[in-house]
């Protein structure tokens, strides 16, 4: 009993005990339908580089400089134009607004070339439009550009660091018109969960008909959706204040066990509710090495006679005698992991044991692979 005790006390400590006890606030594990923001895109120019702009190849680069110009009144000659200048860049610009953003909210753009410049470091995007999928222009955005590296060239050497054909422009974007949210007219709103599951919207629904005054007013439509009806007369404030409280009430999420596995990388990763159960597990693995061995075969002396190249091949092989190893079940995480180091193997091992056992039944979770 004592044992026990300082058992629970450790965990406490820890903060085990407390994650436990206490599960994840909903607006974590999802969003109010029509709080997800709104993405906007654009394409402009980006002036002030040290020659490392688009190349004449960029027909479009040309053609872009040229309209500009026109709507200042003046006409260079293309040809003429292009010859010793590559300081300027066509780009790709794009940003997130978010919901309820009023006009006159500044918001940070990504801008990314589309052309062959080399670099956009000490650029400045021109004014450029930024429109959403309907063609609604929400803002302008403009700005000196903030790469984040480096890349310089000079006598036939290079130094870099970073990537240097995307940079981001702080506070770029000027909204020119409110973003529109979730709409409480209709007297209800939809939670939308970031990961769907049966069991999580069930009792998202059942943690908000518990809370005062929203009694029988939530319901689970599918994993993916909660639906939630006001009661009749709720006024937009009163509205915003359920949505808060219901945004902080905690829930127990319940997540499948999955194994993800990219083999790519040999990264393995193993959820949480991941159980093995009893299994006999016997891996080896077979090594071959083959090199190369060139000799030189000189002629006898006083004798008439080239020297000849030989090459022979050396092949040797090794294989892993790893005994069979005995993995008991189990129930936790920490569990899973002691059971996993009696193998003693590289993670690129993993995979094939992991595909194994799940081929054996003795793996109780998804396995994903990339």
């Amino acid at each position: 009993m004592k044992m026990l005790k300082t058992l629970t006390q450790i965990l406490c400590m820890t903060g085990v005990c407390s994650y436990l006890a206490l599960g994840d606030r909903i607006k974590d594990i999802a969003t109010v339908e029509g709080a997800g923001g709104l993405q906007v895109v654009g394409y402009g120019l980006v002036t002030g580089l040290n020659n490392t702009g688009d190349s004449p190849r960029s027909s479009f680069t040309i053609q872009s400089v040229l309209n500009m110009l026109k709507r200042f009144g003046i006409t260079p000659q293309q040809n003429i134009f292009f010859q010793r200048t590559q300081n300027v860049a066509a780009v790709m610009v794009t940003a997130t607004i978010p919901p309820f953003a009023r006009a006159g909210t500044k918001i940070d753009v990504t801008v990314s070339s589309i052309g062959d410049a080399r670099s956009l470091q000490g650029g400045t995007l021109v004014l450029t439009p930024l429109v959403a999928s309907d063609g609604t222009v929400f803002g302008m955005a403009q700005g000196p550009l903030s790469v984040g590296g480096y890349d310089i060239t000079a006598l036939g050497s290079r130094a870099g660091k970073n990537l240097t054909n995307t940079a981001r422009v702080p506070g770029g974007l000027l909204l020119e018109r409110n973003v529109e949210g979730t709409s409480l007219s209709t007297g209800e709103i939809r939670i939308l969960l970031n990961h769907p599951d049966y069991t999580t919207a069930v009792r998202i629904a059942a943690a908000i008909n518990a809370l005062e005054g929203l009694a029988n007013t939530a319901q689970a439509l599918d994993p993916a959706t909660v639906i939630v009806r006001f009661p009749a007369g709720t006024t937009a404030a009163q509205a915003i204040e359920y949505i808060a409280r219901i945004e902080s009430t905690e829930v127990s999420v319940d997540v499948a066990g999955k194994v993800v596995i990219n083999e790519r990388t040999g990264t393995v990763v193993v959820g949480g509710n991941v159980r093995l159960l009893p299994a006999v597990v016997a891996h080896g693995g077979l090594e071959i090495e083959i090199q190369q061995i060139n000799t030189a075969i000189q002629p006898a002396p006083f004798t008439i006679g080239t020297t000849a190249r030989v090459s022979n091949a050396f092949i040797r092989t090794q294989e892993q005698s790893n005994p069979a190893v005995a993995l008991p079940a189990t129930t936790t995480v920490q569990d899973l992991a002691n059971a996993l180091n009696l193998l003693k193997v590289s993670p690129r091992d993993l995979v094939a044991i992991f595909q194994a056992l799940k081929q054996a039944g003795a793996l109780q979770a998804e396995l994903v692979i990339q």
